[in-house]
């Protein structure tokens, strides 16, 4: 059988290097989308969060036609909390489209893919892109790349890779930065002649290894990858095993999708090579093996990083629970939310010890949570969340050692002396130090815990222009506490809400993070005690109204502005003791125990030395 006309290829890059709006460039100029077609732009984030923060969160598949190629590309997170997506989507395709960004050239994320790509034994084909950007340094871009190589101990004949120069936006791609090419056409040829074929088998029964897992409301669980073996069709009597040699369960094929253009085409058959999606059974999970009745052979899972954080979810028992529009509140709708999301997500696993009244999830980064819990927000769920844990184990001499990372950051100069002092504060090392022109490039290894809320203070100390990025380092001895924050709770004494009267006063005691007119409820952290302990405050007071007038009545105090949080600001905020109060609406802190006199007291209790 002649080899199918098909490329599968994945692109990776690090954040922001323009590896999204690379495809919508090729799509556009393949007659993916008709002349009077309105085109989103990034319409490979095609989730509203992806586009609001200008990154990928999950991976995707497309298609376009070159001549008579058919090109399945497969868009990649960049972002470390999502290296699990990567490592699925990585075993999908037969090489990889690498963006490297013409100013910046490869950086510490894109280290870490083409690791994994080489490890795969995947062909790379180097995309330097952005080369019309102010600034743009394409032939130092390729030479950082050859280092790059060379430092993951490329052989030498990886050393002569295909690359090409681009700029997504323009729509350009050109074997030289100084060529005169007005569109893609050369990238196109250069995938076509570099990436080979799918590596599979035409002949023989039917093997598939689930890499992609989705839902519909109309077929139920949809699930796919790349047909490695055979020939799959509409009827098909197939059997679906485990990694892990479990149960084998039947089922036939109700429906067969492939890719066309952005969009799922159903169809009634599909040949080794290309990447499919079908329905017909629910009960199934990422990396599990679709394969003929009578085969016994379940290929294995592949090796993702392990989860390093946890979070409990809890209903939201406020008593301004069901106020802000929330649809779902009991703990029953949260579970069934959250076990849809770990059969689709590679890193999310639900802990089967989990208190009876929550849901503890775990995942590879505190990202990773806050993109589920603002999903989760926007769906109508209400919950009440718990600051993130890092997982402890315990090594085989019984000793406690906890989760370490890696971490690249790249920043001005000025501002190395106060990262440097944060970092340290939080337990971290250093290991590298680079100094390039008015910036510097910082290696350090840290426990998990230190990174906790570390990435907004970073581009505070950094003005914004500081440039972080973390991988997983393995397991090491427990380096003791980190403190988390120096500042104590404001906690409302009363119900009500806040009056002018009483913000005026205790604005002088701290930070307030609600405005003049704001509901509270007793127990509600209502600001930030410029000490560090907490203090419990009557942020409802009304001024007492009597017949007496003074020199001073009618003067108008300033009132300090209050201090807004982002999602992932306020899980860094937390304390122990503390709970986030998410709804569709608001963000609350609160007290794990609202009434004051039971909080004191539990306090007390936790005081004693056992």
């Amino acid at each position: 059988m002649s080899l199918p006309q098909i490329r599968n290829i994945g692109i990776i890059a690090h954040v922001d290097h323009g590896k999204t709006t690379l495809v919508d460039a090729m799509f556009k100029q393949a007659g993916i989308f008709r002349e009077n077609q309105h085109v989103a732009e990034r319409v490979m984030d095609s989730n509203d969060l992806e586009r609001e923060k200008g990154i990928t969160i999950l991976s995707k598949v497309a298609s376009v036609r070159y001549k008579d190629i058919k090109i399945n590309i497969v868009d990649t997170p960049g972002h470390a909390d999502f290296g699990g997506e990567v490592e699925r989507v990585l075993s999908m395709v037969d090489g990889v489209l690498l963006v490297v960004d013409a100013f910046e050239g490869p950086m510490p994320q894109t280290r870490f893919v083409l690791k994994k790509a080489f490890e795969n034994g995947l062909k790379p084909v180097v995309c330097v892109n952005k080369i019309d950007r102010p600034g743009a340094r394409p032939h130092e871009a390729y030479d950082k790349t050859i280092d790059l190589f060379i430092d993951l101990g490329a052989e030498e004949e990886d050393l002569f890779f295909p690359h090409i120069y681009t700029s997504g936006v323009a729509g350009f791609a050109r074997t030289e930065p100084e060529a005169h090419d007005t569109d893609m056409r050369e990238l196109f040829e250069t995938v076509i002649n570099s990436i080979p074929p799918p590596s599979v088998e035409f002949e023989g029964p039917l093997l598939l290894r689930i890499n992609n897992l989705d839902y519909n409301d109309y077929v139920g669980r949809m699930f796919g990858g790349k047909i490695l073996r055979g020939t799959v069709k509409i009827g098909d009597r197939l059997s679906h095993l485990k990694p892990d040699g479990g149960k084998v369960q039947g089922f036939n094929v109700t429906k067969l999708w492939t890719y066309e253009g952005v969009d799922l085409k159903e169809i009634t058959e599909a040949s080794a090579g290309e990447i499919v999606m079908l329905a017909g059974v629910d009960n199934i999970d990422l990396f599990d093996t679709v394969a003929t009745p009578d085969s016994t052979e379940a290929l294995p899972a592949i090796k993702i990083e392990p989860s390093t954080l946890s979070m409990n979810f809890y209903p939201n028992q406020s008593p301004l629970a069901g106020k802000d529009g929330g649809k779902f509140l009991t703990i029953h709708k949260i579970r069934e939310r959250l076990e849809k999301e770990e059969h689709v997500s590679v890193s999310i696993q639900i802990d089967p010890d989990s208190p009876a009244d929550a849901v503890k999830v775990r995942a590879r980064g505190e990202l990773q949570l806050a993109i589920l819990i603002e999903t989760m927000r926007r769906e109508g769920y209400e919950m009440a969340i718990s600051r993130p844990q890092v997982i402890l184990k315990r090594d085989e001499s019984g000793q406690i050692v906890e989760p370490y990372e890696l971490v690249t950051l790249e920043l001005p100069a000025e501002s190395m002396g106060d990262v440097m002092e944060e970092l340290a504060r939080r337990k971290g090392e250093m290991r590298d130090m680079l100094q390039q022109n008015d910036s510097v490039r910082l290696e350090y290894v840290i426990p998990t815990r230190g990174l906790i809320g570390f990435r907004t203070i970073y581009l505070t100390l950094t003005r914004g222009l500081g440039i972080l990025s973390s991988l997983f380092d393995g397991y090491g001895i427990y380096k003791g506490e980190v403190v988390s924050r120096t500042n104590g709770s404001l906690i409302a004494k009363d119900p009500g809400k806040i009056t002018r009267y009483a913000y005026e006063g205790i604005q002088e005691r701290g930070t307030l993070f609600y405005p003049v007119g704001t509901e509270v409820y007793v127990g509600m952290v209502v600001g930030a005690n410029s000490r560090d302990d907490d203090m419990v405050v009557n942020i409802t007071l009304q001024k007492a109204a009597n017949n007496m007038r003074s020199a001073t009545s009618d003067a108008t105090t300033v009132l300090d502005s209050h201090r807004d949080f982002s999602l992932e600001q306020a899980l860094a905020w937390l304390r122990d003791d503390e709970l986030l109060e998410v709804t569709p609406k608001q963000l609350r802190f609160r007290k794990r125990i609202l009434d004051h006199s039971e909080r004191r007291v539990a306090e007390r209790r936790a005081e004693v030395v056992v």
